[in-house]
């Protein structure tokens, strides 16, 4: 009886020994499914920006980090990867950078709608992304050299219609910003998008000083980027893409005003993951930018590089990118844009 109750205690104290490492398992895993959110961000997080520096995503991403720095009490920096339209910059968030919510991409139309809908086999496609917020938005404006024979837009679409082999004009790349305002403008007026000759640029400044400089005729950026050079008198805006003036050239007309009707070419930046980084990283992401859109002085900061807050949540923000995507593809296989 001794050895019977002696067995029976031995088995009662391993099965207490197991429920015990069981719980302590279980108690780890719970720490560590809530672990992302609640310690993160613990170190430095990077943003990268696909273009050059001194463009409108560019100067977006720094006053997200400054926000974000002071905001969560960790390091927020901006680096800067140009190339291949916002491909090269893209591809390494995206693909190359561990998916743990320390890599962000800062993207625009260029790396995504439109290099989707402009490449038939595109390397990046929005599945690749975890769309975070849409932070801003930006007005496109056309600009050519400050002693260009042309007075106003329709004068300039006038000399187009006549030469549209002399056209040149700048861009990121084939299936960049640029390339879709001009190839929808182009199109309303019943020229063929590829008698015209696009001159590659690293991003928004690097093609104001171009057409600055003579090197190309025609800018097709947001009027914060072409701002400072207008300012400086060194290219004109011949026109704004929007329903009202811009307030920072209230002399120049809107096209709709010149004549011109269904110009929807619009700038926006945002934010995105790599498609494998946590949701509870994505979500703290679109909380904290969705607080940072009513602070002051981050409103004042998008007023310094000229641009309009336009925030979108993390879904809303993913279907806004899926119709723009499929609105564009069409235009790009319409024009010749689609390679």
């Amino acid at each position: 009886m001794k050895k019977y109750l002696t067995g029976i205690f031995t088995v009662l104290l391993l099965f207490t020994v197991v429920l015990a490492g069981c719980s302590s398992n279980n108690a780890k895993t719970t720490s560590n499914n809530g672990k992302n959110s609640d310690s993160y961000p613990s170190r430095q997080i990077e943003l990268v920006v696909p273009f050059a520096a001194g463009g409108g995503v560019d100067l977006a991403a720094r006053a997200v980090a400054e926000y974000l720095s002071k905001e969560w009490g960790q390091s927020v920096i901006v680096t800067n990867k140009p190339g291949g339209g916002g491909i090269v910059g893209a591809q390494y968030a995206l693909k190359e950078a561990k998916a743990d919510g320390y890599t962000v991409l800062v993207n625009n139309n260029s790396a995504t709608t439109m290099y989707e809908a402009g490449n038939s086999n595109p390397t990046l496609t929005a599945k690749d992304n975890k769309f975070v917020s849409r932070v801003a938005e930006g007005t496109l404006a056309y600009a050519v050299k400050a002693d260009a024979p042309w007075d106003n837009f329709k004068e300039f679409t006038d000399w187009v219609k006549k030469n549209p082999g002399k056209l040149t004009w700048a861009s990121v790349g084939p299936a960049g910003f640029s390339a879709f305002g001009v190839a929808e403008w182009l199109d309303s007026i019943g020229v063929d998008y590829k008698k015209t000759s696009m001159v590659s640029s690293e991003g928004a400044s690097d093609s104001a000083a171009k057409v600055a400089g003579g090197h190309v005729v025609l800018a097709v950026h947001t009027v914060g980027e072409l701002y400072s050079l207008a300012e400086s008198g060194k290219i004109k805006i011949l026109a704004v893409q929007s329903s009202e003036r811009s307030p920072l050239f209230p002399d120049v007309p809107t096209v709709e005003e010149e004549g011109f009707k269904g110009l929807t070419v619009k700038w926006w930046t945002g934010l995105s993951f790599a498609a494998g980084t946590p949701d509870d990283i994505v979500k703290k992401w679109d909380q904290a930018i969705a607080k940072m859109e009513k602070d002051e002085k981050f409103m004042k900061e998008l007023e310094k590089i000229k641009l309009e807050p336009s925030y979108l949540n993390s879904h809303d923000f993913t279907k806004a990118v899926k119709d723009e995507t499929d609105k564009y593809t069409e235009l790009a296989e319409k024009t010749g844009i689609r390679k």
